[in-house]
């Protein structure tokens, strides 16, 4: 995987020329509409459930914002980057406008519909059928109070729908609950059914106008710490050279390889829509397999929580465990870890993976988010 993104940056460094490159125009899009998960959201969670506690958002905000993060994410970098406000949850109502985009993501948030066992394992309702419903809504709202624009509307502009930029990053959960619940072979069986699904919210965003589509494959799951936490005494080819679960990253890339696929065919289902396929995993693989080199200390080592000896202590919690009395505080150097709480990166780490995909070096085609409505 890594190999091939590479591949892709030295073609597109080959093919396209600074000049000609420069020549092209850039998209103005007045809104950013997101569909996710934990990793893209900016508070949806905090809204509807508990609040994320403290020292989430030390790095950067000074608090806790609704991020399981020390700071910014990587859709807080994309915003940045199109020169958009940072994007404010669907679920909170007092946030203070919804006039250049929407974040419907919500943690733990899955392609698929919830169901007794999903229940169970503590995914989300909100999950993207819930999610593009909620954008419906919003639709609706929007066109109704488009009047009201002179008077302070914090809605967005009807007609700005169709020249917003609607990014995916969600699936990661999807992946994670199977890994758990499923055998491999059921695992395998299911997947083009959660593609299906997320092509199938593609398809109604581009029946409602959407036309710009920036489409996250899914991480390798098998390199968050989370996952190797109980982890002991492995057998030979469990883990690969980096620490990673060998057959979670390999379901992953089985995973993308097929949303990849269905990303293809929808640009022929969808002709007038430009989609990008962003390998985020190729890029967060680089960077776990190369951390040194970037400056990043043991990719399985986490910034915030306690766990060791079957106690587990996560970020902002506390707990007494046999009289004594444990915090899951953060580390002194947030900025030199990969990985935040287990499950999430750092600021540092989303900061570095921005830097590579939006100038559409992991992409397909290879284009730069700021080029992403061209055709």
């Amino acid at each position: 995987m890594v190999e091939d993104a590479t591949k892709v940056l030295i073609l597109t460094v080959l093919l396209v020329s600074p000049a000609l490159d420069a020549a092209v125009p850039q998209c103005s899009f007045p809104a950013i509409y997101n569909f996710g998960d934990s990793n893209s959201d900016t508070g949806g969670s905090s809204a509807a459930f508990d609040l994320v506690p403290p020292p989430n958002g030390e790095s950067f905000f000074g608090r806790p914002a609704g991020r399981e993060c020390d700071g910014r994410l990587i859709i807080d970098f994309i915003a940045e980057h199109l020169g958009l406000p940072y994007l404010n949850p669907y679920l909170d109502w007092l946030s203070t406008s919804y006039r250049q985009g929407v974040n419907f993501a919500a943690g733990r948030s899955t392609i698929r519909g919830q169901n007794k066992t999903m229940v169970e394992l503590g995914t989300s309702p909100f999950s993207l059928d819930v999610q593009i419903a909620q954008f419906d809504q919003f639709k609706a709202k929007a066109s109704k109070l488009q009047q009201r624009e002179s008077n302070g509307c914090k809605l967005s502009k009807p007609q700005e729908f169709s020249r917003a930029l609607y990014t995916f990053d969600i699936g990661e959960n999807d992946l994670i609950a199977g890994l758990r619940m499923l055998t491999e072979a059921q695992l395998l069986a299911a997947i083009p059914n959660i593609i299906d699904q997320l092509a199938a919210a593609v398809t109604h965003l581009y029946r409602q106008g959407a036309r710009s589509f920036w489409i996250h494959n899914t991480g390798p799951v098998g390199c968050l710490p989370a996952a190797t936490f109980n982890v002991s005494n492995p057998k030979r080819g469990f883990l690969d050279k980096y620490g990673c679960i060998s057959g979670q990253n390999a379901m992953a890339i089985e995973y993308n390889r097929q949303l990849k696929g269905r990303v293809i065919r929808l640009r022929k289902e969808l002709p007038q829509a430009s989609l990008v396929y962003v390998d985020v995993y190729s890029a967060k693989y680089h960077l776990i397999s190369n951390a040194k080199n970037y400056g990043f200390m043991d990719p399985m080592k986490i910034c915030c929580g306690h766990h060791e000896r079957n106690i587990s202590v996560w970020c902002g919690q506390r707990r007494i465990i046999n009289g004594l009395e444990i915090f899951g505080t953060s580390c002194d150097s947030p900025e030199s870890h990969i990985s935040w709480n287990g499950l999430h990166y750092t600021q540092a780490a989303n900061q570095w993976i921005a830097d590579r995909i939006l100038d559409g070096s992991f992409s397909d085609p290879p284009t730069p988010i700021a080029k992403a409505c061209l055709m």
